[in-house]
């Protein structure tokens, strides 16, 4: 028992394979247990198993394999990876299990493979169930048949495939064992269900009673088709059906079925074995079939016919027996003899079936001409021949030469020919017969229903009749326009008779289709029911281009009646013409035509013109109009004016009539002449034009050229080709015959006017367009000089495309033309010009006597017949498709013996190919396969010339036709290493530019891994190459699933390597946008963008861009964003439905402890460590791996994808999944920073900028959500990240340097040092300069502490780079030791060691430039310029470069426009960047760091700050949505000079403002939209108003827009309260300036257009912030009134607006900001005394003024004296008087006697509470002075405070100082005084603290001094400091807070705006990242004084300090 106890303590696992049979036993019970119970088929469990399953059912133990049977039958039901074992498993339980006497073993064995094959494995498991046949066993045997017939009769002849099955049943009944032959019979009788008399062919071969045995058998099977029962995973919809129609009952269900009964069907020529017979011919037999005697040549032909009768035929060349066989039916006199030949013809194809295409187009024509034959037996022959050979090939291949007899003179070759077609349609589908192929066939056949012979008219009949059956009326009827209704019926009555083939009735035309393409694998079924729409895209893409074909012209015209026929009509005579006319035209008219008086005859043509303009369509004699035009004096009218009526009306009835080519021929001759007219030369065009509309543009052009060129007047030639060319690009090129021109364009060529030679060649570039390079060959005689002239203008238009056609059917037609688009191959578009040339037929020229020569024993001869058929090609330029025996006699000769003759046959095919034109696809099977051949040859030479010829042929053909077919499997087949090399090469270069392939492209797999495994290296590298390509087209799946007959070892080889091709896999090219022959090139590009944002969010987000967070990067963006658009779209004709699903759950899985797993295996070195210098593939591998089970599949083969587009695609979606997915992406956070490593080494910017962008987002949230990275992650990313930031693109660099900076939020700075560190010993001289900067940057925020592994062994290697040689690395590590000197002073000389006298010297110098300069030390500016670690923001601020975050210069400048000179930025360690806060406005409740100084912790020694990690608002990751980006945008298009732009901003802001939901977007841009709304409005007011040629009502709109913006915009209370001071006080301006415009008054609706502006005022003062309104009225008030420009009424306006505030002030007070407004009015009372007032002409404003301060106060009393804190010098101030009085006689009014006393005492305790103030100032002041490091700001804040309060008594606070302090502070204090005296230029002090090591304080440094001393922008901080200070939740209304005093006059605000538009334009200009997220247009400064104190703002910033203690 001792020993049991042993095992029982195992693992579940390790039990499995234990040596004692018990424990084993125990171990599959309990892993039966245990796979019942685990639910995920994923988990990682199932992986442990994986190895020991075949254990499992091999037990040696009968027991045990029992339950291990039963335990492997649980997993492979329930585990995902189960497949994997498949092969080992079902062999095991074939050798081990069918062979155990037990029943239930077997039972159990057949179960397994069963579900094995219910997991998609079915091809394996019937292989080794096939092996199992061979075994010496017969119960193995028995029980494997028996497994088969389970299999067969459960899962049904789809899943099961029968062939090999069929191909073993002979040899079972062979078997000595009765048991077998038994066992085999009930499989023949289970396959016969299925498969019916296909199996009778193969069986038909064994014993007679066995085979009687089995007839009787057969004939007992029920004759309903049998039904799947079981069903794959792949299937269960299919499952679902089933169990339904089960439930509805079996009569539904056979009727529902009968269509996959038909499905089922197997071909029995699949099942047949192919018979050899080309050397079982006789030996003699080409001999005999040329004997004289008929007897001798009929014994040839009955040895054939024994040979052809077998039904499937090897492959071979058949050429000389095929061409034997037609030289028999062409030319023997014996009919019995051609009877024969063609039914061996028919032999032949129905054995070879596609094989035989190769020689369809030899014997087709040989066939239809021996039609000729009456002798009925002949006739059927040779019917039946045909028949068969139609079967081999396509209606396409054959089309030339069944068109080329039908109008042959003999009927009975006619009548065959139709019937023949007839026959053929009936196996056609509307697919298969396109309208390209239909319409030429119409043509003919409509010939013949006209014709003489009945039996012909009958056929024609019956072959349209079937056409119509197939392709449906709607298809044909435009072909039969012409047919009257009769024959109409007639051919309707046919349609009805007919039966297509292989459909009951006449069912759906797809039908046909379907079932073959789904037969085999049942695994596609699903996805097969996209076949057609698959079609559909390109289809509809294809349109336009189609439309140049001639054959769309009548189908385009089809739907509407009036273009439908070709308007025919009689000529009539004058006499009618003129009755016709004097019906419709004026009596007077009539009369005048002719009249001799000039005038006469232009009132006439007016009154002609009118009744023409008025007639009906219908009631329009066209003739009779145009007659009467050309009536004397005709197109001989002398008066220009009267002849430019007479074009003009010519133009209105050919638009406007019916207009028919006879009434154009009527007028075409005057137009013509009239064309180069200099006066009537454009009417008479645009009559031309119209002409082209009613006629078509190929006739009238061709009549107007003949027209042109038949008179010698040169002026009108010119024009003619001027006018055509231009026509041509209106109309497209559609039907145009370049023949009838070309001889025209060379005369025109050829003449002596200079005019006439530009427009022909002018019109050439044109046509050049369309036809492209073939247009060329026409003129290559032409001269050289002329030549010349000619490519140069085909140079110019290399490259465009043509232009989309605006006029002619096309534009009509352009909706119905969907459909019409037919299912041609991509390049159709260049073949239907192609057609267009004049080819030559050059069969009567390849004479018998050249091809003998080519085929001459002699080489010389041979050449010259080469020689001849080169001639003869090259004279033709372009030849028909017929080219006689020649194809094969040049076969031949492709492989000469003389390789010189092979090159010349190869040059002369190359010219075929460009002489033919697309027409070659028909020879491609026999001439283009051998030049494949060729590729083989042992000279390179050669193979090259080969691989030209190749080229030039696919160029022409496409690559469907090679694809098709075995051709290209059996070249693959022949080991020749150079055949295969070439031919994987170019199938590799080919493939990907497919979008679709013949199915046929499978029959090359075996032999592409048969290349794998090539002896030649070369060989086996071109086939991995080709694998991925094989793989796009085929899938994964499906090459895997072909790898299974290959030997065990081969296959685990070929696997790896299919899985690395499918990492690599290339995307499938998308569908063509086409812009082909007529799309203008701009729509294609215009369209991609817009499908970008359509497909990666919801419509109603549409005004939100598709990438989630805009780039920095200028313009780039639009590149991979376009293409992405593309990219994008590729898959949809693949992906079905399920795969879409797929994509919709989470992308990141959470794994449990995935991480930790990972790091353990990693240091217990199971995995490779991350750490390379360029990534290897284990290292991809590994990562792909550990990926797959963190991330969601579909992303995983994205991101591990060999194209760069789907990298970027997957960036993407992992950006959008980023927030919501946190946890998951923490989970896996290790994987996904390895993969971007993997991405730094790749050399594609735009994945490589998505890929930081990216990592910047994701390194703010993990600071936001206060993770650390773990060592593990840090050491796997950080070094390849260092290694980027020496990359050359500077975009590059700054965001690498963006992400180290927040690196160290999460990070530890001291960890991030040491790898920086590293960096600097990198090669590149770029990263070793950015490294040093980092450091230097590290150093300033970190202090010394960060320097690792210790401050001197750090400093010793950075210094070591003072001597670098390159300067910028030089100035970096300079910089970086003079942070570190910053930082702790002289000891790092003591740190660096010893350097070279020259370095010592370089580091003095700089160490001593930078104590001399002020704080804008140029030394520093190159420094990036460190913010405070813990702010996310500071990585946008690290350079103050051009793009970025401008620094406080910029801004200076932005709100100062005067101010030129410029102020550097200032880097000092403590400065405060109102910017940051300022700009991270979302933070709504937090208030910036600002450092708690502790004077007693000074002393204290030194710790390593701790870093702060800022909390972010939760609101911060809008910064990085799209959204405010694209808001920045549409609101920088509101401001735009074109009125449609701005109306389309505002109507997508419009709709933004209506939705509640979706308004908050607008919160932080209300100032930027108002800013651009009023710009809009002063741009209206200014510009567009008084420009005559705008529209009105488009103006009226535009303010309608504007009104509409703004009144849903302050319908919003919290948006309307974010307008700030500055922005209300110009919005208020420019609708007040609106309403006075007397302008607007003059449009319609004006009056209504005021009310709505008067309403929306209303709405302004009741909506906005009330202290900013007011505030804004107030300073507008005062602007109106100084100016005197302005109107009185604008004053007026703004007091009614005021006394309106005053109206509501008792509801509003408590939300006032009373200082401000009592500072406002301070400011005004101040321009304006209470004298000055009174002066003006109106008392109103005084009145206002008074009337707001009596409110005021009534509604406050006596606090509002406390609400005076930001007035300077309140004592001098006029209003404290003012409302002293208020408040005194307002109490007196309520009766409160006030005394002296108690004023007294008021006074006193004012007085009381400022002396409390000032000793709390002073206090603070003499804190710093004591405290070491500010001892010198202290003092400059005390000699400025003495300056300003020159009374205050320090005597209180030195009283008990030490007489050393007293006189150090005396003495401070004369020093600055001397210094500030002494100098013209103020300088600040610059204080560097020795210990503190991360604190902000606020400093005077910290604002810009200009050069005479003043301040910048103070009043710009104040008025920042106050939004901070709002932003905050904190009062600015305490009484503590002083205002700097305004000394000057208040500045026109108009500045802000200016420095708010200059931020629009910044913003348009530079779509900087942040600058565009965080742009914000800020409360304009209200005030810039000049001798404005800082102290008060420093006081504040204490205070704000304290608050947030």
């Amino acid at each position: 028992m001792g020993d049991d106890s042993e095992w029982m303590k195992l693992p579940v696992d390790q039990k499995c394979e234990h040596k004692i049979w018990k424990a084993r036993l125990n171990g599959y019970e309990e892993a039966l247990k245990l796979f019942q119970r685990i639910e995920d088929e994923k988990s990682p469990e199932w992986g442990k198993y994986l190895g020991l399953l075949k254990k499992f059912v091999t037990d040696s133990n009968a027991v045990a394999q029992l339950k291990g049977l039963e335990a492997a039958l649980a997993y492979i039901e329930n585990a995902h990876v189960a497949g994997k074992t498949t092969g080992e498993v079902v062999s095991g339980v074939v050798c081990k299990v069918f062979n155990q006497p037990k029943a239930r073993a077997k039972e159990l064995g057949a179960d397994i493979c069963l579900m094995y094959i219910e997991i998609e494995k079915a091809e394996v498991v019937q292989d080794e169930l096939i092996k199992g046949l061979d075994n010496k066993n017969p119960k193995i045997i028995v029980t494997c048949i028996e497994t088969l017939r389970k299999a067969l009769c459960e899962f049904g002849s789809k899943i099961i495939t029968l062939k090999p099955v069929v191909k073993v049943l002979p040899k079972l009944f062979e078997s000595r064992e009765k048991a077998v032959r038994d066992e085999a019979k009930l499989l023949a009788v289970e396959i016969y269900r299925w498969i019916r008399d296909a199996l009778r062919a193969p069986l038909q071969n064994i014993n007679s009673v066995q085979l009687k045995d089995l007839e009787e058998e057969w004939v007992k099977l029920p004759t309903t088709a049998p039904k799947q029962s079981r069903f794959l995973r792949s299937q269960q919809d299919l499952k679902a059906k089933f169990e339904q129609q089960q439930a509805a009952g079996g009569d539904e269900a056979d009727g529902a079925d009968d269509e996959e009964a038909e499905v089922a069907q197997v071909d029995p020529y699949e099942l047949l074995e192919a018979v050899e017979i080309l050397s079982k011919l006789p030996k003699d037999f080409y001999e005999k079939i040329e004997a004289k005697k008929w007897q001798e040549r009929k014994e040839a032909l009955e040895a054939v016919e024994a040979l052809t009768k077998n039904p499937k035929l090897e492959n071979g060349d058949y050429g000389d027996l095929v061409r034997a066989l037609k030289k028999v039916i062409g030319k023997d006199a014996n009919v019995m003899l051609v009877a024969m030949a063609a039914k061996c013809l028919a032999g032949l194809a129905a054995g070879l079936r596609k094989k035989f295409g190769t020689y369809a187009g030899l014997v087709v024509p040989t066939i239809l001409e021996k039609f000729k034959e009456k002798k009925p037996q002949v006739v059927q022959a040779l019917q039946e021949a045909i028949d068969a050979v139609f079967l081999t090939t396509t209606l396409q291949n054959i089309s030339e030469d069944v068109l080329g007899v039908m109008d042959n003179k003999n009927p009975s070759i006619k009548q065959q020919a139709s019937l023949f077609l007839a026959r053929s349609f009936c196996r056609c589908t509307p697919s298969t017969l396109p309208k390209s192929v239909l319409k030429p066939f119409c043509a003919a056949f409509l010939k013949q229903v006209n014709d003489s012979a009945p039996e012909v008219r009958d056929a024609a009949f019956e072959a349209l009749g079937t056409a119509m059956k197939v392709v449906g009326e709607k298809a044909v009827n435009p072909f039969l326009t012409d047919v009257d209704k009769l024959k109409l019926d007639k051919i309707k009555e046919c349609a009805d008779k007919v039966e297509l083939v292989g459909k009951k009735g006449g069912g759906g035309g797809e039908k046909k289709e379907k079932p073959a393409a789904k037969a085999p694998p049942p695994v596609e079924a699903p996805a097969k029911p996209s076949g057609p729409s698959k079609k559909a895209p390109p289809a509809k893409a294809a349109g336009p281009p189609k439309k140049g074909k001639p054959a769309t012209a009548p189908s385009a015209k089809s739907k509407k009646a009036p273009d439908t026929k070709e308007i025919v009509e009689t000529e009539l005579s004058l006499e009618v013409c003129e009755e016709k006319a004097a019906a419709v035209l004026p009596a007077s008219c009539m009369q005048l035509l002719d009249s001799g008086n000039w005038k006469e005859r232009l009132a006439s043509m007016e009154e002609f013109q009118r009744a023409v303009e008025q007639m009906d369509k219908s009631e329009m004699p066209c003739q009779a109009l145009v007659r009467m035009l050309a009536k004397k004096p005709g197109w001989k009218e002398t008066n220009f004016q009267v002849m430019q009526m007479k074009l003009h009306i010519v133009g209105l009835i050919a638009k406007k009539g019916l207009f028919s080519k006879t009434s154009a021929l009527v007028v075409l001759d005057g137009l013509v002449d009239k064309v180069g007219d200099v006066k009537c030369g454009s009417n008479a065009k645009e009559g031309l034009t119209a002409i082209g509309e009613a006629c078509s543009l190929p006739w009238t052009a061709e009549q107007v050229v003949s027209l042109a060129f038949a008179q010698k007047n040169p002026k009108n030639q010119a024009e003619t080709l001027n006018w055509l060319a231009n026509a041509m690009k209106e109309f497209g090129f559609a039907g145009i015959n370049v023949k009838a021109f070309i001889n025209n364009v060379k005369t025109a060529l050829g003449a002596t006017n200079p005019a006439v030679r530009t427009s022909a060649i002018a019109l050439l570039g044109v046509m050049f367009l369309y036809m492209g390079a073939p247009l060329r060959m026409f003129f290559e005689d032409e001269k050289p000089a002329l030549l010349s002239q000619i490519d140069a203008e085909f140079e110019k238009m290399q490259g465009q495309s043509p232009p989309a056609p605006i006029r002619g059917a096309k534009k009509a037609g352009a909706e119905e033309e969907g459909d019409a688009a037919e299912e041609e191959e991509v390049d159709g578009g260049s073949a239907d010009i192609m057609d267009l040339l004049p080819r030559t037929d050059i069969s009567d020229k390849i004479t018998y006597d050249m091809v003998s020569k080519i085929s001459d024993k002699n080489w010389k001869v041979r050449k010259e017949g080469l020689d001849e058929v080169a001639a003869v090609i090259s004279d033709a330029k372009f030849i028909q498709a017929s080219i006689g025996e020649l194809p094969m006699a040049l076969k031949g000769r492709l492989n000469d013996s003389n390789k010189l003759l092979v090159q010349q046959t190869l040059n002369i095919l190359q010219q075929i190919a460009t002489a033919m034109g697309p027409s070659l696809k028909q020879h491609v099977k026999n001439l283009g396969i051998p030049v494949i051949t060729v590729l083989g040859d042992s000279k390179s030479n050669v193979r090259a010339a080969a691989m030209t010829t190749l080229n030039a042929w696919v160029e022409q053909t496409g690559m469907k036709e090679w694809l098709e077919g075995e051709d290209l499997a059996e070249e693959l087949k022949k080991e020749n290493p150079f055949l295969r090399q070439e031919l994987l090469g170019w199938l590799a270069e080919k493939l990907p530019t497919l979008r679709t392939v013949p199915t046929d492209l499978m029959l090359c797999l075996p032999n592409l891994y048969a290349c794998l495994e090539d002896r030649s290296g070369d060989v086996r590298k071109k086939a991995q190459d080709a694998l991925p390509t094989f793989m796009m087209h085929l899938g994964y799946e499906k090459m895997v699933k072909a790898t299974g007959k290959l030997k065990p070892a081969s296959k685990d080889q070929v696997v790896g390597m299919l899985e690395k091709a499918r990492a690599v896999m290339p995307a499938k090219p998308a569908a063509p946008a086409k812009a082909g022959a007529s799309k203008s090139a701009s729509s294609a590009p215009a369209a991609k963008p817009a499908s970008a944002p359509a497909r990666n969010q919801s419509p109603s987000e549409d005004f939100s861009e598709p990438e989630p967070k805009p780039d920095t990067k200028k313009a780039k963006p639009a590149g991979p964003a376009a293409k992405k658009g593309v990219v994008g779209k590729k898959p949809p004709a693949k992906v079905g439905a399920k795969d879409e699903e797929d994509r919709s759950g989470p992308i990141f899985i959470l794994v449990p402890n995935g991480k930790e797993q990972r790091i353990k295996e990693e240091r217990a070195l199971k995995i490779l460590k991350w750490n390379f210098t360029t990534p290897r593939d284990e290292y991809v591998e590994q990562l792909k791996t550990q990926m797959s089970t963190s991330l969601a599949k579909w992303l995983q083969d994205e991101l591990f994808h060999f194209d760069f587009q789907r990298h970027v695609k997957a960036i993407g979606a992992m950006i959008e999944h980023m927030e919501a997915e946190f946890d998951a992406v923490i989970g896996c956070l290790d994987l996904v920073l390895k993969w971007f490593t993997l991405r730094f080494f790749d050399t594609n910017t735009s994945v490589l900028m998505k890929a930081l962008e990216f990592l910047k987002l994701l390194f703010l949230m993990l600071n936001r959500k206060n993770y650390q990275l773990s060592d593990y992650e840090a050491s796997s990313f950080i070094p390849y990240l260092i290694l980027k930031v020496g990359e050359s693109k500077d975009v590059v660099r700054k965001d690498v340097r963006a992400i180290l900076t927040m690196l160290c939020n999460v990070y530890a700075a001291s960890k991030v040092f040491p790898l920086l560190l590293d960096g600097t010993k990198s090669k590149n001289s770029k990263q070793r300069s950015e490294c040093l900067e980092e450091l230097g940057c590290l150093i300033e925020n970190f202090g010394m502490n960060v320097c690792q592994p210790s401050p001197a062994k750090a400093l010793k290697e950075i210094a070591t780079h003072i001597g670098d040689r390159d300067t910028t690395v030089r100035n970096a590590a300079l910089n970086t030791v003079l942070a570190a000197y910053n930082a702790c002073g002289e000891q790092v000389f003591k740190l660096i060691g010893n350097l070279s006298e020259k370095e010592m010297s370089m580091l003095e110098e700089r160490i001593k430039r930078s104590a001399k300069k002020t704080p804008a030390a140029p030394t520093k500016q190159e420094r990036p310029q460190k913010e405070h670690p813990t702010n996310p923001n500071a990585t946008f601020l690290r350079k103050p470069a051009q793009e970025e975050v401008p620094n406080k210069l910029n801004q200076a400048r932005a709100q100062n426009a005067h101010l030129e000179q410029s102020a550097p930025s200032i880097p000092k360690e403590f400065q405060l960047d109102l910017d940051v806060f300022e700009n991270n406005h979302t933070c709504a409740s937090d208030i910036p760091d600002l450092v708690q100084h502790k004077l007693d912790e000074v002393l204290e020694p030194v710790m390593i700050p701790e870093r702060k990690m800022r909390p972010v608002s939760p609101h911060f990751d809008d910064i990085h949505n799209s959204t405010a980006s694209t808001i920045n945008f549409v609101i920088s298009q509101v401001a735009s000079g074109d009125i449609n732009t701005s109306i389309q901003a505002l109507a997508q802001i419009d709709e933004v403002l209506r939705q509640a939901d979706k308004a908050e977007a607008m919160s932080g841009h209300i100032d930027q939209f108002l800013i651009a709304t009023f710009m809009q409005l002063r741009l209206i007011y200014n510009t567009h108003m008084a420009d005559d040629r705008l529209d009105k009502k488009d103006i009226f709109k535009l303010y309608s827009c504007i009104i509409g913006n703004m009144l849903s915009l302050f319908s919003m209370e919290s948006l309307a309260r974010e307008a700030s001071m500055g922005v209300l006080k110009d919005l208020m301006h420019g609708l007040i300036t609106l309403m006075l415009d007397s302008r607007v008054e003059d449009i319609e609706d004006g009056q209504q257009l005021i009310r709505s502006v008067n309403l929306l005022v209303v709405r302004v003062l009741e909506k906005s912030d009330q202290t900013n309104i007011l505030s804004a009225l107030l300073v507008l008030l005062q602007d109106s009134l100084i100016s005197t420009a302005g109107s009185p009424m604008f004053s007026e306006l703004v007091m009614k607006c005021l006394w309106r505030m005053i109206r509501f002030l008792p509801q509003t007070i408590n939300s006032i900001n009373l200082d401000r407004i009592l500072l406002d009015v301070h400011n005004f009372m101040k321009v304006f005394p209470k004298e000055k007032l009174k002066q003006l002409k109106s008392d109103v404003p005084h009145r206002t003024l008074k009337t707001l301060l009596h409110t005021l106060c009534r509604l406050t009393g006596a606090k509002i004296l406390d609400h005076m804190s930001m007035i300077e010098n309140r004592n001098e101030s006029e209003l404290e008087a003012h409302l002293r009085r208020v408040v005194k006689h307002s109490a007196n009014l309520s009766g409160l006697k006030s005394d002296k006393s108690t004023e007294k005492g008021a006074l006193r305790s004012d007085d009381k509470l400022i002396k409390a103030k000032v000793s709390d100032i002073l206090s603070e002041i003499f804190k710093k002075i004591g405290s070491k490091e500010n001892t010198k700001e202290g003092l400059t804040e005390l000699y400025e405070y003495k300056q300003k309060y020159s009374d205050a008594d320090l005597e209180p606070f030195l009283r008990n100082t030490s007489q050393f302090f007293q006189s150090y502070v005396e003495r401070g204090l004369r020093m600055i005084e001397s210094e500030r005296e002494g100098k013209g230029r103020i300088q600040t002090s610059t204080v560097i603290p020795q210990h503190s090591t991360d604190s902000y304080l606020p400093s005077s440094s910290a604002v810009p001094i200009s050069s005479n001393g003043e301040d910048l922008n103070a009043a710009a901080y104040y008025e920042r400091l106050k939004i901070l200070r709002q932003r905050r939740g904190l009062e600015n209304s305490t009484p503590e807070e002083d205002r700097p005093p305004l000394s000057s006059l208040r500045p026109s605000v108009a500045s802000s705006t200016d420095m708010l538009h200059s931020k629009l334009s910044q913003l348009k200009e530079s779509r900087e990242h942040f600058q565009q997220e965080q742009s914000h247009s800020h409360s304009p400064t209200r005030s810039s004084s000049p001798a404005s104190n800082l102290d008060d703002l420093k006081k504040r910033l204490e205070r704000i300090k304290s608050n947030r203690q």
